[in-house]
């Protein structure tokens, strides 16, 4: 398996596994993982309408590009470029794409 090809399985598992997780609250809002393999773009998204309103927010949002893993968006308190080096993606192919590129070689992930 090529590297990019295990890259794309690693973020597929660990983003259906945040979609599995339930909500600790009685909602009808529902966790969808949005997966374009071919263009390499991974988002989970939370869906539906709660109190009126219609909601659509990226919870995370991961691109592969030139072969390295792009964290462009983490709307959570969460570790997720520590998660995906446990799940043995290098910290050199990891890049925190949300913050300015001066401070990226500051985070010990890859720069790009």
């Amino acid at each position: 398996m090529d590297k990019v090809t295990g890259y794309q399985r690693i973020i597929l598992e660990l983003l259906e596994e945040y979609a599995a997780i339930p909500f600790s609250y009685p909602t009808t809002l529902k966790d969808e993982v949005i997966a374009d393999t071919q263009r390499n773009h991974y988002q989970l998204l939370t869906l539906g309408w709660e109190n009126g309103r219609f909601v659509h927010e990226v919870i995370f949002h991961i691109d592969i590009i030139d072969g390295k893993v792009w964290i462009q968006q983490n709307n959570t308190e969460g570790d997720i470029a520590q998660e995906l080096v446990d799940r043995d993606i290098p910290k050199t192919d990891i890049v925190i794409g949300f913050q300015k590129p001066a401070v990226r070689s500051l985070l010990g992930y890859g720069v790009s």
